[in-house]
């Protein structure tokens, strides 16, 4: 395993929910990031970012670690969830929620 995948497997352990980006939560730099934070944040959930744009070991890193090729990408305790896509039509369904009940993080409301 290479030290960015490494790196990348220790973050994703590390945080129980884990969202690699561009930008920041506070900043995001692409409209998808900016969606997937917006769901986290109205569903209260606490979450740890990774700004893909500081590092291009980082951006390349994040797709072959989850053999997914775009960004942003959500992990919950150690499982990749989705990109924005996926993240969005889990929560329009009610389905995201459910999800991270299930998975033992707290949300609001």
């Amino acid at each position: 395993m290479s030290d960015i995948q490494a790196d990348i497997k220790a973050k994703v352990d590390a945080n129980p929910v884990m969202v690699f980006m561009k930008g920041t939560p506070q900043f995001p730099q692409c409209g998808f990031s900016s969606v997937v934070v917006q769901i986290l944040d109205h569903l209260g959930v606490e979450y740890e970012a990774a700004n893909v744009l500081e590092s291009d070991d980082l951006r390349h890193g994040i797709k072959e670690f989850s053999d997914w090729p775009t960004i942003p990408q959500l992990y919950v305790k150690g499982e990749f969830v989705g990109g924005c896509d996926i993240v969005r039509e889990m929560f329009e369904q009610g389905e995201l929620r459910e999800f991270l009940k299930q998975q033992g993080v707290a949300t609001a409301g």
